[in-house]
């Protein structure tokens, strides 16, 4: 794989990320600052690192279960793992400026 094919893939996994939803805040996971890690190797396997707004999520694992399956259907990935990880602590200053306006943080 090509570096610029290597970087289509992290942009499209990107894209993917920004269709996935916690059902309790009306905004996507990566603009949230909930996304860590992409990690696409050339073979195009997959790591991401991710967290929540709190550890005790009760939609932890559909959310979890979302990210790996539309990151896995994603053109150029052969295997996708997702890594719940809570160090560094999420705060609202990870999150998009749109999605600080979004939620009334500006």
């Amino acid at each position: 794989m090509t570096q610029e094919e290597h970087s289509q893939i992290e942009q499209r996994i990107i894209e993917v990320l920004k269709t996935v939803f916690d059902p309790e805040i009306p905004v996507n996971i990566y603009d949230l600052g909930l996304i860590y890690k992409i990690d696409v190797d050339m073979e195009g396997k997959t790591d991401i690192d991710m967290t929540f707004t709190a550890p005790s999520c009760p939609a932890a694992d559909f959310i979890i279960e979302d990210v790996r399956t539309k990151v896995a259907a994603v053109t150029g990935v052969t295997s996708a793992t997702v890594n719940m990880v809570f160090e560094p602590e999420w705060d609202k200053s990870m999150m998009t400026e749109e999605a600080r306006v979004e939620l009334g943080f500006e």
